[in-house]
């Protein structure tokens, strides 16, 4: 018998994403052959979200289509409105901000109505980034404070610094675009993922700061920036955000 070990979210928040998807499907093994419906909602739970950051939707929505199933059957209810906000994550990825707003919402309180806090933080940041996509900057600046006061509440940091970058994007974003205060937030963002060695988390608040200051004819430094986050990658080329990084870099550098 199998004993499950579930480290892939942290792996892929350290910068591992080949390995983050090698565990996550270790994982899955061991909790299909350990045969309890709790493990593998667990399992499925962890391992669809590692996949969507990895950048395989098709595999996180067949996991999140079965952890529904498994749910709904088992009267899970946690595990139903986890499901139900990671298909909103998958519809931001897709593009649909309408649809990720309906999950998300859903999803949220749902999971609020059990007591779950796990992760709320990149829940209400992926909302409010939604919500921007579709111009209600009302909510979305509400949801984003939302977010960081759920950082502070519940303690769980692991995600923190997707919470600063959206910030920073959404003010970019805005009717009155604030390039200082969006400065402020992508530099917070970067402070914490590398006080967490996240850099899984550092490299899209790069990003984003790299394209801010290439708006402000600062290419130079947005190459110095970018360059040695991106040269730290070993692995997860084919992910979107180190192609992105590799592609923001050769126009930096055009």
């Amino acid at each position: 018998m199998s004993v499950l070990s579930l480290r892939s979210w942290s792996l892929w928040c350290l910068g591992y994403p080949d390995a983050a998807l090698a565990d996550a499907d270790r994982a899955l093994g061991d909790a299909r052959e350990i045969g309890q419906a709790a493990t593998l909602m667990y399992a499925l739970g962890i391992a669809a979200p590692t996949y969507l950051q990895c950048g395989n939707y098709a595999q996180a929505s067949a996991m999140t289509d079965e952890l529904v199933s498994l749910a709904e059957e088992k009267g899970a209810l946690h595990w139903g409105a986890t499901a139900i906000v990671t298909r909103g994550l998958l519809a931001i990825l897709k593009g649909t901000a309408l649809e990720a707003i309906q999950m998300l919402t859903s999803g949220i309180a749902a999971r609020r109505s059990v007591g779950g806090t796990h992760w709320l933080p990149l829940y209400l940041s992926n909302l409010s980034a939604a919500r921007s996509e579709l111009g209600q900057f009302a909510d979305a600046l509400r949801c984003i404070g939302e977010a960081m006061t759920a950082v502070e509440t519940t303690k769980d940091r692991c995600c923190e610094a997707e919470v600063y970058r959206t910030a920073g994007k959404i003010s970019l974003k805005s009717p009155e675009p604030d390039a200082a205060e969006a400065q402020i937030y992508f530099e917070r963002a970067l402070a914490v993922a590398r006080q967490q060695e996240a850099k899984s988390w550092e490299l899209p608040a790069a990003k984003s700061m790299a394209r801010l200051w290439r708006d402000q004819g600062k290419r130079d430094e947005a190459r110095e920036l970018l360059a040695p986050v991106y040269g730290w990658f070993t692995e997860g080329f084919g992910t979107r955000d180190l192609k992105e990084a590799k592609a923001l870099l050769a126009e930096l550098a055009a």
